[in-house]
């Protein structure tokens, strides 16, 4: 097990949710932090709550989806800190449309942002996370396992996600790097405000009740305890862990339950009849 305590770690997404989270939990572990966002606003923010603590974190306005924006936040973390020891992939967005209502480019920003972010971030920083022998992790989802109706853009990004970072994986067998693929189930976030509607605007309103479900904290925790671990696989909550379960041995079954769950979301896309 290695601790994070003076490692240098860069997190997408930083500026809500389970980036936020992530940021928080790494800088109790004593972690020096580097954390990007579009946001810049609330990056500035959450890192002025660090140094009140006595944190050392920067912040890097970064939109994943534009690869000159990843090549930036690299060197940047370089300037500031000299090496990089964990780069966790967490910007994301997701949507909630049928692919038959769906505009094509909904599908291609999720891909943008979602695949191309983790690919863009991921190959600048490997020359340094090799050095260090470091950590690379991607937050997938539930999704990225299983497909979801209504968020094709979005388990096709997660799928996407899974094949680069297995590769990436087995590539560097010999190299000392660390990968690891987190999926968390339904967290409580604001992933679904933000979620895409068939046109591209902002669903704006969460279609779940976030009361119920697993907080980004607890996301964070487990998270950060497996890339101390060292660990290859997080699967999170016990629907996820049930889900991946299932959907090995019967399919087609956990197909129609997964249909019937999400019909059941207030204004579903689609009806379980």
């Amino acid at each position: 097990m290695q601790s994070l305590n003076q490692k240098v770690v860069i997190i997408t997404g930083a500026s809500s949710g389970i980036g936020e989270a992530l940021a928080f939990e790494a800088a109790s572990r004593g972690a020096r932090l580097m954390l990007a966002a579009r946001n810049i606003k609330k990056l500035e923010a959450i890192a002025k709550s660090l140094e009140e603590k006595k944190i050392s974190v920067k912040v890097c306005e970064t939109d994943v989806s534009v690869m000159e924006d990843c090549k930036h936040l690299i060197a940047e973390t370089i300037n500031a800190y000299g090496k990089i020891d964990v780069l966790i992939n967490n910007a994301g967005i997701s949507m909630r449309a049928l692919l038959v209502a769906a505009d094509p480019s909904v599908i291609h920003r999720l891909m943008d942002v979602n695949f191309w972010g983790t690919v863009y971030c991921t190959k600048f920083a490997l020359p340094y996370l090799l050095k260090e022998k470091g950590s690379v992790a991607g937050i997938s989802s539930i999704a990225g396992i299983k497909g979801l109706p209504a968020r094709t853009g979005y388990s096709a990004s997660k799928f996407a996600m899974l094949g680069f970072m297995e590769s990436l994986r087995i590539e560097n067998l010999k190299t000392g790097l660390h990968v690891l693929m987190a999926f968390p189930g339904f967290t409580a976030s604001n992933i679904r405000n933000t979620a895409l509607a068939a046109d591209g605007s902002q669903q704006g309103e969460s279609p779940r009740d976030e009361s119920k479900m697993m907080t980004a904290e607890e996301v964070a925790k487990h998270v950060l305890d497996a890339i101390e671990k060292r660990k290859r696989t997080l699967i999170l909550t016990t629907q996820g862990k049930l889900t991946v379960l299932l959907n090995k041995f019967f399919p087609a079954w956990v197909d129609k339950l997964v249909y019937s769950h999400m019909a059941k979301e207030p204004d579903a896309p689609f009806k379980a009849n």
